[in-house]
């Protein structure tokens, strides 16, 4: 199950959990990957939408192998941070960064696009913070699907990028990219004295600096990086994540190919050497900041 490149003082905190096809770092050089759990067998099972079964026997088996910080593979299975943020023992608050809110409260249960809900469930997790969507769920009328009574509590905070013409109610926090930095900075001064879990999907990216399963977000390399560093001056960070990058689909089941073809976007035309090189960038880019290296 465990098939590690070695592992140096920057690495040991993290692993590399091989769900899919994202990353190949074979031929690279100039990143030294985290430990490699292979999770290949049950990793279609988990993608997209699972069940609480599913999401159970992949904690039974790789529980004790986790690390605070974890590489995954495709977006499609960001859900999976409501399990990493069980090595967390103390209150804490998930900052994340995505194109995406993850809210839905309709079922399944268990999907990349309710992870959120299942976080909170935590009662360890005193808020999920998530900036930088621009997808179309903080608009009406899509947004009456996502959790508004944990984000009028406080729990759930979400800062959507402003879209022109429409206007938000007082618990969704509309940013643009003059204001955001500013915003965010109030934002992590707000959360002494609490630690901090920091989950990144790369979708929270423009198109030109990462190539994924989902839409893309608005956010620069830059921007994420420079949110990081802010949070680890301000909060002491003790756990992250960071997915989405683009993997050919592969399901466990009939019914998850069937609704992942639906809810999913049209793929991108995008060469596997590109794809690859644009992702791998990304990665070099922000893992080390989020890591702590």
């Amino acid at each position: 199950m465990v098939n590690s490149p070695g592992s140096s003082p920057e690495t040991a905190g993290a692993v590399w959990l091989a769900f899919d096809d994202a990353w190949d770092f074979g031929r690279s050089e100039s990143f030294e990957p985290p430990s490699r759990l292979d999770a290949r067998e049950i990793g279609p099972s988990l993608r997209f939408i699972t069940s609480r079964r599913m999401i159970e026997e992949f904690h039974r088996k790789f529980g004790e192998l986790l690390r605070p910080f974890v590489l995954s593979g495709s977006g499609d299975f960001h859900h999976l941070t409501a399990i990493f943020v069980r090595q967390v023992k103390e209150p804490f608050v998930i900052v994340s960064f995505d194109n995406h809110p993850d809210w839905d409260v309709r079922p399944p249960h268990w999907s990349c696009g309710a992870w959120v809900n299942r976080a909170l469930e935590n009662p360890l997790v005193k808020q999920v913070a998530v900036w930088g969507c621009g997808s179309f769920e903080c608009r009406l009328p899509w947004r009456l699907l996502g959790n508004r009574s944990a984000c009028r509590s406080g729990r759930l905070w979400v800062a959507p990028w402003r879209s022109e013409g429409q206007n938000y109610p007082s618990w969704l926090y509309p940013m643009s990219t003059l204001d955001w930095r500013s915003a965010f900075a109030r934002y992590a001064e707000s959360l002494q004295p609490l630690p901090v879990y920091v989950t990144v999907d790369l979708d929270s990216l423009t198109e030109s600096e990462a190539i994924t399963n989902w839409e893309n977000g608005r956010f620069s390399l830059a921007d994420i990086v420079w949110a990081i560093s802010l949070l680890r001056q301000k909060a002491r960070i003790v756990g992250g994540d960071l997915c989405g990058a683009f993997s050919p689909a592969r399901y466990g089941s009939w019914f998850q190919a069937l609704a992942g073809r639906f809810d999913h976007p049209r793929e991108r035309s995008v060469a596997d050497t590109q794809r690859r090189a644009v992702n791998l960038r990304a990665l070099q880019t922000i893992w080390p900041i989020l890591i702590g290296c």
